[in-house]
């Protein structure tokens, strides 16, 4: 019989451990109280989800298939089905074809803008700048923890066509500055500047925590081995940030899909719906009372928002080629793989 040597106690069977913690049955009375007291305690979450996040979702999916409207909420069950007609409607509409292009514009200009500036300033956080660290991390998030309706009322002001600061500095070097908020040329590439901007404290922190996983040793390797830093960048570091590029992508992404408060505050949509976005166009829908197109709108941003991330999980996601890259790159330079 083969037995198991315990400390402090000689010689065990290896079935003691087993006996002495019966499993307990699914029909006992200890299982069942169990089972009440984790629903119990799951309840509260569980009663608000439903109420505030499962009823809501299937209402709006109802209300997109149908042609409800703000007077119809004293009698809904008077409303008509008319299947994906307000998809087709929402779709064919030049204003929200507008929208969604205003959306595109910010989406693709953007997210890979945010990742690069965000990626920099975490790389010399974490090489180049040694002294007042800590001050510049707190220094690049603070924005985040700020009010975007703070935040945007901020640069509107800054931007300002007479008094605002920035045309004030770009009058000291002899350069006119424009009407930022006011020109269908500039609205939005100054929207998505101050998004930008918000938006560099959280992937500052995230990229700093993925550099902290790049084993050391590698540059170490590369370096005494000729690479230099971009090579370094290139062949170790953002291959080893790919599962971290992707969660930055993945989330700056969906917040600039949604992005509302910047023109409600800043441009009220204008000028000539340059800055329309598709959320505020479903907020002014649905303040119109016309709540079954404003539904199906939401639905197809939920569809985009679903698309993004697919099309960065097939860009960004981890494939075993790229390992395979980085190991040829370090037997091709004498490096140990």
């Amino acid at each position: 019989m083969s037995t198991t040597l315990t400390s402090g106690s000689g010689v065990r069977n290896p079935g003691a451990a087993e006996q002495a913690a019966p499993r307990i049955r699914r029909s006992s009375p200890m299982h069942r109280r169990r089972s009440i007291a984790a629903w119990g305690m799951a309840a509260p979450f569980v009663l608000f989800f439903l109420v505030f996040t499962a009823w809501p979702v299937v209402s709006s999916l109802f209300m997109s298939v149908t042609d409800i409207k703000s007077r119809d909420l004293q009698n809904p069950f008077s409303v008509n089905l008319v299947g994906f007609e307000n998809f087709s409607t929402v779709l064919t509409d030049p204003l929200f074809q507008k929208a969604a292009l205003n959306t595109l514009y910010f989406v693709v200009v953007g997210v890979p803008l945010t990742i690069l500036i965000a990626l920099a300033i975490a790389i010399a956080l974490n090489t180049g700048i040694t002294k007042l660290s800590g001050f510049f991390r707190v220094g690049y998030y603070l924005p985040v923890v700020t009010s975007i309706v703070a935040v945007a009322v901020v640069w509107r002001f800054l931007l300002q066509p007479e008094n605002g600061l920035i045309n004030e500095v770009l009058g000291w070097f002899g350069i006119q500055g424009p009407d930022w908020l006011g020109s269908t040329t500039w609205a939005m590439p100054s929207l998505i500047a101050m998004s930008v901007w918000r938006s560099l404290g959280t992937l500052v922190v995230i990229f700093l925590a993925g550099l902290q996983s790049v084993p050391k040793a590698l540059h170490e390797a590369s370096a005494l081995d000729g690479a230099n830093a971009w090579q370094r960048l290139r062949n170790i570091t953002l291959p080893t940030l790919r599962p971290t590029m992707l969660f930055a992508g993945v989330i700056t992404g969906i917040g600039f899909l949604q992005f509302f408060e910047e023109p409600f505050v800043m441009t009220q949509g204008g000028p000539l719906s340059s800055t329309l976005s598709v959320a505020y166009l479903i907020y002014n829908t649905f303040g119109f009372g016309n709540y079954g197109v404003a539904a199906a709108m939401s639905y197809v941003l939920f569809a985009a928002v679903v698309l993004l991330t697919v099309i960065q999980f097939k860009v960004l996601g981890e494939r075993d080629d790229a390992t395979g890259r980085r190991r040829r790159w370090f037997r091709r330079t004498g490096g140990a793989a």
